[in-house]
């Protein structure tokens, strides 16, 4: 099977540093070992990214058509804005889960609505990067069938 994708959208390359309060203490190279952990307990590879850049997530979506197999992302602040991302997800005939370190319905009221969870599969918000974890895990467990 193809590796799933896992997509981190703007600022969080900043994880560990910005607003730990809110984002934990973990930096994104610990998300990214999580996820490769978790994606090897189900016997699945993941590869992960990170881009501040719009575009250049949506080109890995539409990349990921060919050589993926389910697309776990956090959209970052693009959740709340990007019609252009949910236009590729939907385009992606694979799983798509959605996932939150924070919990967005407990935040402002402009990061209540999701773009993206029109078409996500799940949403996980508000667990920490322990999010991330069960995110593969539920793509494993749609993956499967």
């Amino acid at each position: 099977m193809t590796p799933i994708l896992v997509l981190n959208g703007p600022n969080l390359n900043l994880l560990g540093l910005r607003e730990p309060e809110i984002y934990g203490a973990e930096t994104l190279a610990d998300v990214e070992a999580l996820c490769m952990a978790t994606a090897k307990a189900e016997g699945l590879t993941a590869v992960c990214r990170q881009s501040n850049r719009e575009y250049e997530l949506i080109d890995w979506i539409h990349d990921a058509r060919a050589g993926h197999s389910a697309i776990v992302i956090n959209p970052g602040a693009f959740t709340h804005t990007s019609v252009a991302i949910l236009d590729a997800l939907n385009a992606f005939p694979g799983p798509v889960i959605e996932v939150h370190i924070s919990n967005i319905h407990k935040r402002e009221t402009f990061r209540h609505h999701s773009y993206v969870s029109g078409r996500a599969d799940a949403v996980i918000a508000g667990a920490g990067v322990q999010g991330y974890a069960f995110a593969i895990t539920r793509a494993a467990r749609l993956l499967k069938g």
